[in-house]
């Protein structure tokens, strides 16, 4: 089995990967169901009040994963990504609630830019749900070397791509009226704004 058909195999059973992202090494795992990402959650050392990435393929199987985002949130969606954006974006249905931490009204999406191995798992496996492989509040990991022990220990599957850039995600919040950036990451909020500004 390849590191690829092993990491496929972890996520689709409910158990974790170690991937790589188009911004640091990712710790997967299925986001169909909570057990999964409460699994995530507890070797992380995160608490579940806090919100984990819906993480899809593309962008149509985001918007059929969320069928709710339609209109300025699905323009939104089509203006960054996919790209190194994490989006907050309404989730009136209250879709992925596992995901959603203490706000499930709302939802964090991303569809990463990526090509070679973590693009087939990604395509093979649809949506995941995906954090940073480190330990809550550790530094963003660059390199497999960069993803603690005893995260590589609990994880059934570890692809390893080499360094990446090692800058997570910019994270931004459209739930309201005005767009609020959360966090400045691998790309300068200004020019999220900008690719944004003529659908806001």
């Amino acid at each position: 089995m390849s590191d690829v058909d092993a990491a496929v195999d972890a996520i689709r059973n409910g158990r974790l990967a170690v991937v790589p992202t188009d911004t640091v090494y990712g710790l997967a795992a299925s986001a169909y169901s909570p057990r999964p990402a409460r699994l995530l959650y507890r070797v992380k050392g995160r608490e579940e009040v806090k919100p984990t990435a819906l993480v899809a393929s593309d962008v149509d199987l985001l918007l059929e994963c969320l069928p709710e985002l339609r209109g300025r949130a699905a323009l939104v969606v089509r203006a960054l990504l996919p790209g190194p954006y994490t989006l907050v974006l309404p989730n009136p249905a209250e879709r992925f609630r596992w995901l959603c931490g203490s706000r499930p009204g709302t939802i964090g999406v991303r569809v990463p830019s990526l090509d070679g191995q973590a693009a087939e798992v990604l395509e093979r496996v649809g949506a995941m749900v995906a954090t940073s492989a480190n330990l809550s509040g550790g530094p963003d990991p660059r390199t497999i070397d960069d993803v603690p022990a005893e995260i590589r220990a609990a994880a059934a599957a570890v692809l390893d791509a080499g360094p990446l850039p090692g800058t997570p995600s910019t994270v931004i919040d459209f739930t309201g009226a005005e767009p609020v950036v959360l966090r400045v990451g691998a790309v300068p909020a200004a020019e999220a704004l900008r690719l944004v500004a003529p659908v806001l």
